[in-house]
């Protein structure tokens, strides 16, 4: 791919970072992996996908290092790191079926960067995070501790100069100003003067006047004499203006950063509709950012609770974890977790795994729990608790909305599948075969269907049909129209009258909504063969496949839709067929398959169908099917319905 995009100069780089990624994969996952490459001119994208199966918990990203420092660093926690450090941009992307890694290396401009730095998003291999929702990855940079803002800060420069000149007023040997910001680093030396002060001497030491979490202390190795106390005091007071000041600039970046925070987590949170993929990225947004742990457990109808996520900033941590988390007893975190959870508070929890658990509260239900462990070195300040109770209440709305999705999808398919025939019919010298494929992506019933029915003479009766729209209204006139066409045929009645009537009864009940019918009444006759009687109602005409071979053609005349006019034409066409011939029914879900602007059409379902002649019914239905969902990556935009009629009399 490198030498036909002219890309060389890449190849070291594209190797290192790919091989890191598939490793990581092959550790971590243990399945099948998938490496994607694409290639322009501008640069290299890569992206390694896993297919993990197991609970989503044990779904896991790779070890986070929280040093930048390739020395620094762990052997086994290098490879996100050069991949951070290579990689013009890149980032994760979680699925139900498992997640991936994804890189980007831009062609290096003459100067010998790349082309376009580190600018775009960690989750946007194309650079369209400017027009595109975030994906999953996008959140890595969010993820990660956010990098000190007051990295160039003046404020120690200043410091060291106030201290030198109050030490030469009062003739101090040396002096130090200590300041604890309450960040976990503990008290660090702000500046210093002369000599270390030195305990047994005398000291000047005045307290920073500053507010909490701040905290310091201005030292001098020199007598408390009558003016050097006055000077000490007001060099403390002067610098405790400007600490404070720090403080409160710190503090609204910090919200600030806190805000954007939850702002791109509820985004993310909000794109996805499945529960198990919502329940694995809130530890993913928690952690380390929030903490060095998190799970996320979720109660039952009996209000068990039962782990559904859980990550650790120390991927060795993994296993003790979910050990700590499964342990039962009056002083266990199942606890603590059972307490938080009943009584709708936080509530902390205790050693080996210190930090808190928040109720994950919906709607007013109760939906489980959200545990945090503490950082590494300081517990959670009062901004920290409050953003961790805002995620979990977007959390839980999040993981409520995925639940009434898939509840919504689950009686969307079992109505859909109370609309269709559980079984076609086995009948010896016919063959019937179905395909149903319904709308990707969409929780609605679909108004397409198919039926095969008996009539009282023995012959059987053939449908298809879509009715106008989806939802629950298009269902409920499908059904309407399924079982008109299955009374009517029961009572032995004919299609030139059983269309009339079908048609009365949709222009008085279906809503406004038509339908389109291909039916068929099939009789054989003595010589092994069988004749069909085809009338068609606004819907396509359907494919006849000869045995011998030869193009497959289409045959029947075209008729009204029913439900549009009071009065309809649906001429007959009568067509035989012999041993092995077959007749191929369909909706327009496959005719109208699309491929960006590109129709899959009526010419392609020709010359799908036509190397069929000879084939099984169920063979000739699968392999259309497979031809039409293939013909685009895209999700089916319609329902795709296929029926195939086969004489399989022996000939």
């Amino acid at each position: 791919m490198l030498a036909e995009a002219d890309l060389d100069e890449l190849l070291n780089e594209a190797l290192l970072l790919t091989t890191e990624l598939s490793t990581n994969a092959v550790e971590h996952a243990r399945t099948e992996l998938d490496v994607e490459v694409s290639a322009d001119a501008a640069g290299l994208t890569v992206t390694v996908s896993d297919f993990a199966s197991g609970p989503v918990d044990e779904l896991t990203v790779g070890v986070r290092n929280a040093s930048t420092e390739i020395n620094e660093v762990a052997e086994r926690g290098r490879g996100l790191l050069l991949v951070d450090h290579f990689a013009s941009r890149w980032g994760t992307t979680y699925l139900p079926s498992g997640k991936g890694v994804w890189f980007r290396l831009d062609r290096r401009s003459p100067g010998g960067h790349s082309g376009d730095g580190r600018t775009a998003a960690a989750g946007d291999p194309d650079g369209t995070a400017a027009t595109t929702a975030p994906s999953a990855g996008a959140m890595s940079s969010l993820m990660q501790t956010l990098p000190d803002p007051y990295a160039e800060d003046p404020l120690p420069d200043f410091a060291t100069n106030l201290l030198t000149r109050v030490a030469e007023m009062i003739g101090a040997a040396g002096g130090v100003v200590r300041l604890d910001r309450g960040d976990g680093q503990g008290t660090q030396v702000l500046a210093r003067y002369g000599r270390q002060p030195r305990p047994g001497h005398d000291l000047l030491q005045v307290p920073l006047a500053v507010h909490r979490p701040y905290a310091g202390e201005l030292e001098l190795d020199a007598a408390p004499t009558a003016y050097a106390r006055p000077l000490a005091v007001l060099t403390a007071e002067r610098l405790s203006l400007h600490l404070e000041n720090d403080r409160l600039r710190r503090a609204d970046v910090r919200r600030q950063a806190w805000l954007t925070f939850l702002a791109e987590a509820s985004e993310l949170l909000a794109q996805s509709l499945d529960v198990e993929l919502t329940m694995a990225l809130v530890p993913q947004l928690v952690v380390p950012r929030l903490g060095q742990w998190c799970a996320v457990h979720t109660t039952d109808e009996w209000g068990r609770l039962r782990l559904a996520a859980a990550t650790h900033a120390d991927e060795a941590m993994l296993p003790q974890l979910h050990a700590t988390l499964r342990e039962s007893g009056p002083d266990s975190i199942q606890a603590r977790l059972r307490e938080a959870s009943r009584n709708g508070t936080q509530t902390p929890l205790g050693a080996p795994m210190e930090g808190f658990a928040v109720p994950l509260i919906a709607r007013g239900q109760r939906l489980g729990t959200l545990a945090v462990g503490r950082h590494q070195r300081h517990r959670h300040d009062p901004d920290e608790i409050a953003v961790l109770e805002d995620v979990a209440r977007r959390a839980a709305l999040a993981i409520e909305n995925a639940r009434i999705h898939a509840e919504r999808r689950r009686i969307a398919q079992a109505l859909q599948q109370s609309l269709l025939p559980p079984v076609l019919p086995v009948v010896d010298g016919i063959g019937f075969a179905a395909q149903y494929v319904p709308t990707g992506g969409d929780a609605d019933v679909g108004g397409d269907f198919y039926d095969v029915v008996p009539l009282p003479d023995g012959r059987w009766l053939v449908v298809i049909g879509d009715v106008s729209g989806k939802g629950v209204q298009a269902a409920a006139v499908t059904g309407l129209v399924r079982d008109v066409i299955r009374v009517l045929a029961g009572d032995g009645k004919p299609l030139p009258e059983l269309l009339p009537r079908l048609n009365e009864t949709l222009v008085e009940r279906g809503a406004g909504r038509y339908c389109t019918l291909a039916l068929a009444v099939v009789a054989p006759s003595e010589d092994d063969r069988l004749d069909v009687e085809l009338h068609l109602a606004g819907h396509d005409r359907p494919l006849l496949l000869r045995s011998g071979g030869g193009p497959a053609s289409f045959v029947g005349s075209g008729g009204t839709a029913l439900g549009l006019l009071d009065k309809i034409s649906s001429p007959p066409s009568e067509i035989t067929l012999g041993p092995g011939d077959c007749l191929v029914f369909y909706t327009d879900g496959v005719t109208e398959r699309r491929r960006g602007r590109e129709l899959f059409g009526i010419g392609r379902l020709r010359d799908a169908a036509t190397p069929l002649a000879g084939y099984p019914a169920d063979v000739v239905a699968a392999r259309l099917r497979a031809t039409a969902i293939n013909f685009s990556v895209e999700e089916p935009r319609d329902d795709i319905a296929i029926l195939v009629l086969r004489n399989d009399a022996a000939g």
